[in-house]
């Protein structure tokens, strides 16, 4: 690893995406993501690459398009409206097949909402997020470090299985300052015969398209890219375990509000309740079965999560409806306090769900 400096988490992605090999970004500014735009309007013109501040949300995602057919590694960033905007891109990057790394720092919503931190994208993010039959990898950091490592790794992920990738933030995380151990340049290589990159009279024409006009070629393509997707929920599931070995209710969160509940966790240790907490990293693909695993043993789950419960329906799923999942939650940009969820831990534990 690299120095370590203090940085806020959307200055810590936009860094770690230059030393991941990032020299495109196209963007355009909403609260509260603008930082790394700004921080790489700063940054891309001193080192030979490329930064634009396009006319819209649409017109930079089709940018970002026009980048990754190319084989460069491109990003983009927004917030929740802005993300909206950008979905009928990113169902294009997926239908070309094509890596390239979004980043949402989520505000509340619907609408145009509020500018405070939020996590009601997470259907939008792991449910598709827009038209057709895809799915993008997502990943949810936790801290200024993980905006930095997961972005290295989002990019990785992007170009190893050719599809869109997306670090899923919130505004805390995005405006919160921490010490960040940053990496030294490691851009992996990846071959990539398909991209765009003029054939100098040695190969035939590559063609990038999302467009299949015969049902019978559509329908085979999405069988095969789905068979990608098997690979990845079996390879690349990341999570972490906290305080598991012998837990009895299991609390599941991401992002922000995993710190908030680790803290409510050590609370109710302290009071002799036995909680532990596994927290999703790539929420799609989704620790299913970890988590199928723990229904075994756990009498109660809770899951942590700033919406009106979204995540839940997914933990649900995984753990087949084998025992209760309970919800704690804040919304509209409030964030659940470790009190919060300490009481929801203690009522779970007496058998109670409120």
């Amino acid at each position: 690893m690299g120095e370590k400096v203090l940085m806020k988490g959307n200055e810590a992605i936009a860094e770690a995406a230059i030393r991941a090999g990032c020299m495109h970004y196209f963007g355009y500014p909403i609260t509260p993501q603008t930082e790394i735009a700004a921080y790489m309007a700063k940054r891309m013109p001193k080192i030979g690459g490329v930064f634009l501040q396009a006319e819209s949300e649409i017109a930079a995602v089709n940018m970002v398009l026009g980048v990754a057919a190319t084989g460069k590694r491109v990003m983009t960033s927004s917030s929740s409206p802005g993300v909206s905007l950008k979905s009928e891109g990113i169902s294009y990057l997926a239908g070309s097949d094509l890596p390239a790394l979004i980043v949402n720092v989520q505000r509340g919503g619907p609408g145009l909402g509020g500018i405070q931190p939020s996590q009601s994208d997470y259907f939008q993010a792991v449910k598709g997020g827009s038209h057709g039959d895809f799915k993008k990898i997502v990943l949810a950091p936790s801290s200024v470090q993980e905006m930095a490592s997961l972005t290295s790794t989002a990019f990785d992920l992007a170009d190893k299985y050719r599809m869109p990738a997306m670090i899923l933030a919130d505004g805390t995380m995005g405006q919160m300052m921490e010490p960040v151990e940053l990496p030294e340049p490691n851009a992996k290589t990846f071959d990539k015969p398909w991209a765009l990159t003029g054939t100098k009279g040695e190969r035939k024409h590559n063609i990038v398209n999302s467009l299949y006009l015969k049902p019978e070629e559509l329908e085979k393509t999405n069988f095969e890219r789905y068979e990608r997707y098997k690979e990845i929920e079996e390879n690349e599931v990341l999570y972490e375990e906290y305080l598991m070995e012998d837990a009895e209710i299991c609390v599941v969160s991401f992002g922000i509000t995993a710190r908030v509940a680790k803290n409510a966790i050590v609370e109710a240790r302290a009071k002799g309740i036995k909680v532990g907490m596994i927290r999703p990293i790539t929420l799609w693909p989704f620790p299913n079965k970890v988590l199928n695993a723990a229904a075994d043993k756990c009498k109660a789950f809770i899951s942590v999560e700033m919406n009106m419960g979204q995540m839940i329906e997914d933990i649900q799923l995984a753990i087949e409806c084998k025992k209760p999942v309970y919800l704690c939650n804040r919304v509209g940009g409030m964030i659940p306090s470790p009190e919060e969820v300490l009481a929801k831990i203690e009522k779970v534990n007496e058998g109670g769900n409120k």
